[in-house]
């Protein structure tokens, strides 16, 4: 991240070292490595935002995101509207599927997990709310950077994590513009190597009642 994205430096550098642990922690030289800024001022500012509880410490004496924004994010998914309209599609939805259900927003390069309903198995997927998420990596990023399907749903088969499938489709405007990702996710062994087949239109149907419900059509 460049230092003068928002014409403040310190909240720039700050940002770009929670983005470098966003996906893995880090100790101090790969943060330096990955923001690319110099080793003091990557402890100094790694420092204090322990101190806020925006970083943690592992075990193992390297960073990564802090138990702070567990909270924020819950605090944050709570007052979109989306994701309290969406409440009642998605518990529908997981319900009916047997299997976890969520709901995404894209922001800049990554996703954003506004709501997640686990399923009522043991072996389950867990994607906690306020979750950042890559666009390249399953299907709930792939509907949301603009992939098409003829379906109307796209599905992804261990992409983001090994042994987990998902099927996505778009909540869409009445203009056509994808607002948010609906997706169904699980266990490989219980969804197939093909979880379209089964989910699809499941996935399909709730993201026209999210939409419907937050009034875009």
């Amino acid at each position: 991240m460049e230092p003068t994205v928002s014409g403040v430096g310190v909240i720039d550098k700050a940002a770009a070292i929670l983005v470098a642990v966003e996906h893995s922690p880090a100790s101090l030289g790969e943060l330096v490595n990955r923001t690319g800024q110099s080793r003091p001022t990557t402890h100094r500012l790694a420092t204090a935002l322990e101190v806020h509880g925006l970083l943690r410490r592992t075990p193992e004496g390297r960073y990564a995101l802090g138990p702070r924004l567990v909270t924020l994010g819950h605090v944050a998914a709570d007052h979109w509207p989306l994701a309290e309209v969406a409440s009642e599609a998605l518990a529908r939805l997981r319900d009916a599927t047997g299997e976890s259900a969520q709901l995404y927003v894209r922001h800049g390069d990554s996703r954003i997990c506004l709501a997640s309903l686990e399923s009522p198995h043991g072996l389950r997927t867990i994607v906690a709310t306020g979750a950042v998420l890559p666009l390249d990596q399953g299907s709930g990023g792939r509907v949301l950077a603009g992939e098409e399907s003829k379906h109307g749903w796209i599905e992804s088969v261990a992409e983001r994590e090994a042994g987990v499938a998902s099927v996505s489709a778009p909540v869409v405007d009445a203009r056509g513009v994808t607002v948010a990702a609906v997706s169904v996710s699980g266990p490989i062994e219980r969804l197939s190597p093909t979880p379209d087949s089964m989910l699809g239109a499941a996935v399909v149907a709730a993201a026209k009642e999210v939409a419907a419900a937050a009034g875009l059509i």
